[in-house]
């Protein structure tokens, strides 16, 4: 465990080793840390990613510096991380301080512009970001807000908005999700078992109905209502 500490050369294999460790440690803090600090970044979220980067990244690099102390330190700075995430949740201060309020930059078809200097958004961006929700006008926009992950939210005014079947008064189906069971020419047993079926059912349904073999699928899928879907490696 030598290669741990500091060391005048490394060899090979010792470099290999504090690259594997470092690699299995970081996952591990960030599966300890949550699924929020990888889906969607906050101000707290960005600070403790770059921090880590760089307390790992240098003894990664540099023989004479040991690695036993970057664990410890990354250890500490997430332990401080969730410590901060639970006080956000019982401080509403600390809560509107790391994740504050949405910043309105379009209200009832106007462009606020004091907001958008604010927000550091240029007047392209926020026009890309109508367009990449298919807005082509800013004033169909009731309310568009600056969140504090850095996207924005857009809500039209009412008659932009597209018609569904409770406007039309159209009775809707109800919803069937379809699980995946067959992956790339493999059969998903988990899936076929909640869904209350079996392999020879299965490969009868593909004989029958599709005259393949699952070797040919790439994906098929399967709903509660016995729908199959298939897509071949060669449609």
């Amino acid at each position: 465990m030598d290669f741990l500490f500091s060391q005048d050369n490394l060899t090979s294999l010792e470099w290999a080793l504090r690259a594997f460790i470092a690699f299995l440690f970081l996952l591990s803090v960030a599966k300890l840390m949550g699924q929020r600090s990888i889906s969607q970044w906050g101000l707290l979220d960005f600070v403790v990613v770059m921090l880590l980067g760089n307390i790992l990244a240098h003894p990664l690099s540099d023989s004479h510096l040991g690695l036993k102390g970057s664990l410890i330190t990354v250890s500490v700075v997430s332990l401080l991380y969730i410590l901060l995430l639970v006080l956000t949740l019982k401080s509403p201060k600390i809560r509107h301080f790391l994740d504050p309020a949405p910043m309105p930059l379009i209200k009832n078809g106007v462009i606020l512009y004091p907001n958008l200097k604010k927000a550091k958004v240029t007047i392209d961006h926020l026009l890309s970001e109508l367009r990449k929700k298919k807005v082509d006008d800013a004033k169909k926009v009731a309310l568009a807000l600056w969140e504090p992950t850095g996207t924005i939210s857009v809500f039209l005014f009412p008659q932009y908005e597209p018609a569904t079947k409770q406007d039309l008064h159209i009775a809707p189906k109800p919803f069937n999700f379809p699980r995946p069971i067959i992956k790339e020419g493999y059969i998903d047993f988990h899936e076929l078992q909640v869904l209350g079926k079996d392999v020879n059912w299965l490969k009868q349904e593909l004989q029958t109905k599709f005259n393949v073999h699952t070797d040919q699928v790439l994906l098929a899928t399967l709903d509660e209502t016995n729908s199959i879907k298939i897509f071949l490696y060669k449609e």
